[in-house]
Protein backbone atom coordinates (compact mmCIF):
# COMPACT_ATOMS: atom_id res chain seq x y z
CA UNK A 1 0.00 0.00 0.00
CA UNK A 2 1.46 3.31 -1.07
CA UNK A 3 0.71 6.70 -2.52
CA UNK A 4 1.81 7.41 -6.09
CA UNK A 5 2.08 11.09 -7.02
CA UNK A 6 2.09 12.06 -10.69
CA UNK A 7 4.30 15.03 -9.85
CA UNK A 8 4.77 16.77 -13.18
CA UNK A 9 2.74 20.00 -13.00
CA UNK A 10 1.26 19.04 -9.61
CA UNK A 11 0.11 22.15 -7.70
CA UNK A 12 -0.32 20.36 -4.34
CA UNK A 13 3.01 18.62 -3.70
CA UNK A 14 3.48 20.19 -0.26
CA UNK A 15 0.10 18.91 0.95
CA UNK A 16 0.98 15.42 -0.27
CA UNK A 17 4.34 15.45 1.52
CA UNK A 18 2.72 16.55 4.80
CA UNK A 19 -0.04 13.93 4.68
CA UNK A 20 2.38 11.11 3.81
CA UNK A 21 4.55 12.09 6.75
CA UNK A 22 1.58 12.50 9.13
CA UNK A 23 0.29 9.00 8.42
CA UNK A 24 3.67 7.34 7.83
CA UNK A 25 2.69 6.23 4.34
CA UNK A 26 5.17 5.31 1.63
CA UNK A 27 5.14 7.86 -1.19
CA UNK A 28 6.49 7.46 -4.73
CA UNK A 29 6.93 10.85 -6.40
CA UNK A 30 7.09 10.16 -10.13
CA UNK A 31 8.33 12.84 -12.54
CA UNK A 32 10.07 13.29 -15.88
CA UNK A 33 12.78 15.50 -14.34
CA UNK A 34 14.51 15.70 -10.96
CA UNK A 35 12.56 17.52 -8.24
CA UNK A 36 13.42 18.69 -4.78
CA UNK A 37 11.65 16.40 -2.33
CA UNK A 38 11.71 16.25 1.45
CA UNK A 39 14.12 13.85 3.06
CA UNK A 40 11.61 11.89 5.09
CA UNK A 41 11.21 8.20 5.64
CA UNK A 42 9.24 6.39 2.95
CA UNK A 43 9.60 9.09 0.28
CA UNK A 44 11.05 7.91 -3.02
CA UNK A 45 11.68 10.15 -6.03
CA UNK A 46 11.38 8.22 -9.28
CA UNK A 47 12.69 10.11 -12.32
CA UNK A 48 11.55 8.51 -15.56
CA UNK A 49 13.18 10.30 -18.47
CA UNK A 50 11.82 9.89 -21.93
CA UNK A 51 8.47 10.29 -23.60
CA UNK A 52 5.43 12.17 -22.44
CA UNK A 53 3.58 9.18 -20.94
CA UNK A 54 6.54 7.37 -19.39
CA UNK A 55 5.73 8.56 -15.85
CA UNK A 56 2.10 7.54 -16.32
CA UNK A 57 3.18 4.10 -17.58
CA UNK A 58 5.48 3.64 -14.56
CA UNK A 59 2.64 4.41 -12.15
CA UNK A 60 0.04 2.33 -14.01
CA UNK A 61 2.33 -0.72 -14.08
CA UNK A 62 2.68 -0.64 -10.28
CA UNK A 63 -0.53 0.75 -8.77
CA UNK A 64 -3.19 -1.69 -7.70
CA UNK A 65 -5.70 -2.49 -4.98
CA UNK A 66 -4.87 -0.72 -1.72
CA UNK A 67 -2.84 2.03 -3.42
CA UNK A 68 -3.75 5.69 -3.82
CA UNK A 69 -2.83 7.54 -7.02
CA UNK A 70 -2.84 11.34 -7.24
CA UNK A 71 -3.07 12.75 -10.76
CA UNK A 72 -4.89 15.16 -13.04
CA UNK A 73 -4.24 12.91 -16.05
CA UNK A 74 -7.52 11.32 -17.16
CA UNK A 75 -6.04 8.39 -19.15
CA UNK A 76 -3.78 7.50 -16.20
CA UNK A 77 -6.75 7.73 -13.84
CA UNK A 78 -8.71 5.35 -16.09
CA UNK A 79 -5.85 2.83 -16.06
CA UNK A 80 -5.30 2.82 -12.29
CA UNK A 81 -9.01 2.76 -11.42
CA UNK A 82 -9.36 -0.27 -13.69
CA UNK A 83 -6.52 -1.96 -11.80
CA UNK A 84 -8.31 -1.39 -8.47
CA UNK A 85 -6.37 1.58 -7.09
CA UNK A 86 -8.11 4.64 -5.62
CA UNK A 87 -7.43 7.83 -7.53
CA UNK A 88 -7.85 11.50 -6.61
CA UNK A 89 -7.46 14.53 -8.84
CA UNK A 90 -5.65 17.65 -7.62
CA UNK A 91 -8.96 19.45 -6.97
CA UNK A 92 -10.13 16.81 -4.49
CA UNK A 93 -12.41 14.79 -6.73
CA UNK A 94 -12.22 11.02 -6.75
CA UNK A 95 -12.04 9.15 -10.02
CA UNK A 96 -14.61 6.39 -9.55
CA UNK A 97 -15.28 3.99 -12.45
CA UNK A 98 -18.30 6.02 -13.62
CA UNK A 99 -16.61 9.41 -13.13
CA UNK A 100 -13.48 8.34 -14.98
CA UNK A 101 -15.59 7.10 -17.90
CA UNK A 102 -17.36 10.48 -18.03
CA UNK A 103 -14.00 12.29 -17.90
CA UNK A 104 -12.60 10.18 -20.74
CA UNK A 105 -15.70 10.88 -22.86
CA UNK A 106 -15.50 14.64 -22.16
CA UNK A 107 -11.78 14.65 -22.99
CA UNK A 108 -12.40 12.81 -26.27
CA UNK A 109 -15.25 15.16 -27.19
CA UNK A 110 -13.08 18.22 -26.55
CA UNK A 111 -10.28 16.74 -28.68
CA UNK A 112 -12.76 16.08 -31.49
CA UNK A 113 -14.13 19.65 -31.32
CA UNK A 114 -10.60 21.09 -31.39
CA UNK A 115 -9.75 18.90 -34.40
CA UNK A 116 -12.77 20.42 -36.17
CA UNK A 117 -11.42 23.89 -35.41
CA UNK A 118 -14.03 24.74 -32.80
CA UNK A 119 -12.96 26.56 -29.65
CA UNK A 120 -13.00 24.71 -26.35
CA UNK A 121 -12.25 25.94 -22.88
CA UNK A 122 -9.71 24.41 -20.53
CA UNK A 123 -10.13 23.86 -16.83
CA UNK A 124 -10.79 26.78 -14.52
CA UNK A 125 -7.80 28.32 -12.76
CA UNK A 126 -6.64 26.39 -9.69
CA UNK A 127 -8.02 28.16 -6.61
CA UNK A 128 -7.47 28.14 -2.84
CA UNK A 129 -10.82 26.37 -2.56
CA UNK A 130 -9.51 23.60 -4.85
CA UNK A 131 -6.39 23.27 -2.68
CA UNK A 132 -8.53 23.00 0.45
CA UNK A 133 -10.88 20.44 -1.09
CA UNK A 134 -7.88 18.37 -2.20
CA UNK A 135 -6.25 18.53 1.24
CA UNK A 136 -9.46 17.31 2.86
CA UNK A 137 -10.00 14.47 0.37
CA UNK A 138 -6.35 13.41 0.61
CA UNK A 139 -6.42 13.39 4.40
CA UNK A 140 -9.53 11.18 4.42
CA UNK A 141 -8.08 8.77 1.84
CA UNK A 142 -4.69 8.61 3.61
CA UNK A 143 -6.37 7.96 6.94
CA UNK A 144 -8.24 4.98 5.47
CA UNK A 145 -5.03 3.72 3.84
CA UNK A 146 -3.10 4.01 7.11
CA UNK A 147 -5.83 2.13 9.02
CA UNK A 148 -5.78 -0.64 6.41
CA UNK A 149 -2.00 -0.99 6.81
CA UNK A 150 -2.31 -1.69 10.54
Amino acid sequence: MRIYLDADACPVKEQVYRVAERYGLPLAIVANAPLRVPSQAGVELVVVPGGIDVADDWIAERAGPGDLVLTADVPLAARVVESGARCLDFRGGEFTPSRVNDAVAARDLSAHLRAMGLPTSGPAAFSPKDRSRFASALDAAASRLARAMR
